[in-house]
């Protein structure tokens, strides 16, 4: 188990650490006014900051490449606001040296629990087409234990194993617990879309080492893949049985809440949300989205070592900064003076 993470960085500032680290990216750049230096991405489980390395890099540069672990040894300073690594040693790690838990983050909910509570709200559907058709996918020996391990994102929400299932339950019962206030909502359809909206990232993200973009996710996308996955199943559901076909209407339906779930068209979705199922999913699933974003930032300032006054960075993903208002009322407030 590594005794220091990147997380733990405003603890450590000023002093030296010796640990591991997963190399996220690494590249030579020009020196003014001469010479070269080396700079890194780092990462573990807790996050990733930025590492330079100023001398005596140039068989580091040569083996400690994109995708490597290393042994690194640096001052952790801060600049600009982050904290980062000025190395002084750094070199590969070998295999027995590694502990692969400590740089892969993973949901801190039980997977298999998880699981079954999803199970549990398809298990009552009173619709038998979406049940079998969600199953189906829940079951198959490829799709099921990969939805179970993949990450929703990677590197916004939910960015960890079991990163899209715990984002799915989230949606699952946000919808259950938000339909009733919408009786134009189908629930066993709104449920369907939520689970299957983001079915795609199964096979749009790699996550074994560090998590990335496929080559089928970044030329077609996980909103295109979830679109032909709907079409492979239900054609192996129809084949299975074929004197109960899955009604045209129910496949329609759900294809267009998998092509407008991001809401907007600037947003990658190819089509706007027409139906109610589509257009309370869309709201959903952004609303859960951002939340999760929220507390990964909120946790973030607070490794920074800001203060509960004080907004987090800016957030790229939301063109804000944020701010927790519930641990700032939870500290004791200086009165403000009336002079």
């Amino acid at each position: 188990m590594k005794d220091f993470f990147i997380a733990d960085a405003a603890r450590f500032e000023g002093q030296s650490v010796t640990t591991f680290f997963l190399v996220a990216s690494a590249s030579l750049r020009d020196r003014k006014p001469s010479g070269q230096y080396l700079a890194l991405t780092l990462a573990d489980k807790s996050g990733q900051f930025e590492a330079r390395m100023w001398d005596d890099f140039t068989e580091a540069a040569a083996t400690c490449t994109a995708g490597c672990y290393v042994k690194a040894q640096g001052t952790v300073s801060k600049y600009q606001g982050k904290f980062q690594i000025t190395l002084q040693k750094l070199r590969l790690a070998a295999a027995v040296e590694i502990d692969t838990a400590d740089f892969v983050p993973t949901s801190i909910y039980d997977i298999p629990t998880m699981a079954a509570e999803l199970r549990s709200y398809v298990d009552v559907f009173r619709n038998d087409h979406l049940r079998r058709l969600v199953l189906a996918f829940l079951d198959d020996p490829q799709l099921g234990p990969a939805f179970l391990r993949a990450p929703a994102a990677k590197r916004l929400h939910h960015a960890w194993i079991g990163g899209l299932l715990e984002h799915v339950l989230c949606l699952v019962r946000v919808c259950l617990a938000t339909a009733p206030f919408y009786p134009e909502v189908d629930p066993d359809l709104l449920v369907t879309g939520a689970i299957l909206h983001d079915i795609g990232k199964v096979r749009e993200l790699s996550w074994d080492t560090s998590f990335d973009y496929t080559l089928e996710g970044q030329l077609i996308g996980h909103i295109s893949i979830a679109q032909g996955l709907l079409h492979e199943k239900i054609a192996e559901l129809n084949a299975a049985t074929p004197d109960a076909p899955f009604p045209p209407q129910l496949r329609l339906l759900l294809e267009h809440m998998i092509l407008s779930h991001h809401g907007k068209l600037e947003f990658g979705s190819p089509k706007l949300p027409m139906t109610p199922e589509a257009m309370l999913l869309s709201a959903l699933d952004d609303l859960e989205a951002k939340f999760q974003t929220l507390r990964n930032e909120f946790a973030a300032s607070k490794a920074a070592g800001r203060s509960s006054s004080d907004v987090t960075e800016w957030v790229r993903s939301m063109e804000r900064p944020l701010f927790n208002s519930q641990a700032w009322l939870g500290e004791e407030q200086v009165p403000i003076s009336e002079d």
